[in-house]
């Protein structure tokens, strides 16, 4: 008997889905949810929030650190700055007048030295002999001088006598002459030798600082060596020469026709005072080739501050300005239309104001038109302020007042230049 297998029905063979589609449905519906409420809470916070302040609104409320100062009206001095060296008053290489043995040297290098020192010493020796060989031929023609002028004496009786013939007596005086004649040559030997005989002994002729000895003791020397025995400079007093532009050449001469002109010395990098002197001498042409004029200044230097062939600056005080306003030189701003300062008003804003710069001298600036005496105006700080921005100001020490704001120039314009056109448009930072 046979068995038969039915197959199996469709409905047996499909694995229920539906609990999984459910627990699907579930988890998107749970997230949606979420979503939703993170999206209400954002929504609720924004609306809740205040609106946002105004850029500018918050610039001018922002409190500003500054420095400030105050106008001022003073005496200024008006300077002419220019870059020249320091040079001897006199210069002088010491050289033998005699040749010889270099036997002694009496100096140290580096050694302040007045005039009329001895230097040196030359072997004398040979000019000792000199003088010695001049005196005994003086005394040998002296003594032949006296016989012969009592010969002229016995001659003249004798002549009276008509004794000897006049061409006698004639040659007799003559031979005085030439006896006396040979006196005065060797009184010349004489004086040359004692003359050599003090060259022998170098001395300096000035006053001054003796230089690096250029011969050792025992060489010989000769009159004619180019390099000496050594060069002596007078520092005390010195001077110093330098330059300036030509067109400043009129107001110098100008200004020295009243009285002498000042003339500082400043070091190199002009933060010191080397001493100050009087300009002496202005050069009679002008240099083409850098269209600059040569200027002399004598300087008392007892300190040795000035050195030659030292490199310094020099400024020639012109005049003084009387009662000129005054600024720190830092307070001065560079816009596109013009120069400007920031002024600090009575409620602690500051407001631009264009102003005339008639000159920059050293850290002050002096001011043509556009601030008034005791106005409070901004030294440093100025790159963080806007027209009425508060501030909380400081007085500025002497150090903030002699720095240059960053980004600015540290240069003003100089005397007759063109007006200040005032700072950029309204609102804005010149």
């Amino acid at each position: 008997m046979s068995t038969t297998v039915a197959p199996p029905s469709a409905s047996s063979s499909v694995v229920p889905r539906r609990p999984r589609t459910a627990r699907v449905v579930w988890i998107v519906l749970v997230v949606l949810a979420a979503l939703a409420g993170v999206a209400w809470v954002v929504r609720a916070r924004r609306n809740n929030a205040p609106p946002a302040a105004d850029p500018k609104n918050a610039a001018a409320a922002r409190i500003v650190s500054v420095a400030t100062a105050k106008v001022t009206r003073e005496d200024v001095p008006i300077w002419l700055e220019g870059i020249g060296n320091v040079a001897a008053f006199f210069r002088v290489t010491v050289k033998p007048q005699v040749d010889g043995r270099l036997d002694k040297v009496f100096f140290k290098e580096g050694q302040s030295v007045k005039k009329g020192d001895l230097l040196a010493q030359i072997d004398p020796r040979p000019f000792t002999i000199q003088l010695e060989s001049a005196q005994a031929a003086r005394a040998r023609d002296q003594a032949n001088l006296k016989n012969a002028e009592v010969n002229v004496e016995r001659y003249q009786k004798l002549a009276q006598d008509n004794l000897i013939t006049q061409q006698q007596l004639t040659d007799q005086q003559a031979v005085v002459a030439q006896l006396q004649a040979q006196l005065q040559g060797d009184q010349a030997q004489i004086d040359a030798a004692r003359l050599n005989l003090d060259y022998a002994r170098i001395r300096t002729p000035i006053d001054g600082v003796a230089g690096v000895r250029q011969v050792d003791p025992g060489n010989v020397v000769h009159a004619s060596d180019p390099n000496g025995l050594v060069v002596v400079t007078q520092i005390d007093p010195i001077a110093v020469l330098f330059t300036l532009p030509e067109d400043q050449l009129l107001s110098v001469r100008e200004a020295m026709g009243d009285e002498p002109l000042v003339v500082e010395a400043l070091s190199r990098d002009g933060d010191r005072s080397l001493g100050q002197g009087q300009l002496s001498v202005i050069d009679n042409e002008i240099n083409q080739a850098t269209a600059t004029v040569r200027l002399k200044a004598i300087f008392q230097n007892p300190g040795h501050r000035l050195w030659p062939n030292q490199f310094v600056k020099a400024r020639v005080k012109l005049k003084t300005r009387k009662g000129a306003l005054v600024v720190p030189a830092a307070v001065v701003q560079h816009g596109p239309q013009g120069t400007f300062a920031y002024v600090v008003g009575a409620d602690s804003t500051v407001s631009v104001r264009p102003v005339h710069v008639i000159s920059t001298e050293g850290e002050r600036a002096i001011i043509g038109d556009g601030l008034q005496p005791d106005e409070v105006v901004v030294v440093s700080g100025q790159a963080q302020l806007r027209p009425g921005a508060r501030v909380s100001a400081s007085k500025a020490s002497a150090a903030t007042s002699a720095a240059a704001p960053a980004g600015s120039s540290s240069s003003a314009p100089a005397a007759g230049s063109a007006r200040a056109l005032g700072p950029g448009p309204a609102g804005q930072a010149p």
